[in-house]
């Protein structure tokens, strides 16, 4: 199937509902919760996912789509974790900025008079549609991982309880 715009942001839409639904009515330990040191935790890749809408897919998207020629300015998603406390945010908010960033990037797609998704940056040797199929698939990577946060946690919760009868996570 060849990408469109469209269905890049009927895909962002429905992954959009999909990462609200999983952090719902969540408590802020468990929001906060991380698996470990290195790991993040929901409230994290929440935050994460806010400011990739806004300083990463749609800014870099727009900049392939009207300046390739130019650099794109560097990014540093990990750091930003630590530097910007996301783990020290309020979850209620955190969701409703994903929300007004993501609403802001479907507007914008929406606006798009059929952009080349085949112009390419000599920098980064990227295709506008490469980065456009890349935020689609960014978001499941998050979506299976807040699924595995929650599968972690509700794993520690329930000790010594076995999850074994659910199934091998894959």
């Amino acid at each position: 199937m060849p990408l469109t715009v469209n269905e890049a942001a009927a895909r962002l839409e429905a992954s959009a509902r999909v990462l609200e639904a999983l952090v719902a009515g969540l408590h802020e330990d468990e929001a906060r919760w991380k698996p470990g040191p290195e790991r993040w935790s929901i409230l994290e890749v929440v935050n994460h996912l806010v400011d990739e809408e806004r300083e990463d897919f749609r800014f870099r998207f727009r900049h392939l789509l009207e300046r390739p020629d130019e650099p794109a300015p560097p990014i540093d998603p990990p750091s930003w974790a630590i530097e910007r406390r996301y783990n020290e945010r309020a979850l209620a908010p955190s969701i409703e900025a994903f929300r007004r960033e993501r609403d802001a990037s479907l507007a914008w797609l929406a606006g798009l008079d059929a952009p080349d998704l085949d112009r390419t940056s000599p920098h980064s040797g990227r295709s506008a549609g490469e980065m456009l199929a890349a935020w689609v698939a960014h978001d499941l990577l998050h979506v299976r991982q807040i699924a595995k946060l929650h599968y972690d946690y509700w794993a520690r919760e329930v000790q010594p309880l076995r999850l074994d009868y659910a199934g091998e996570w894959l």
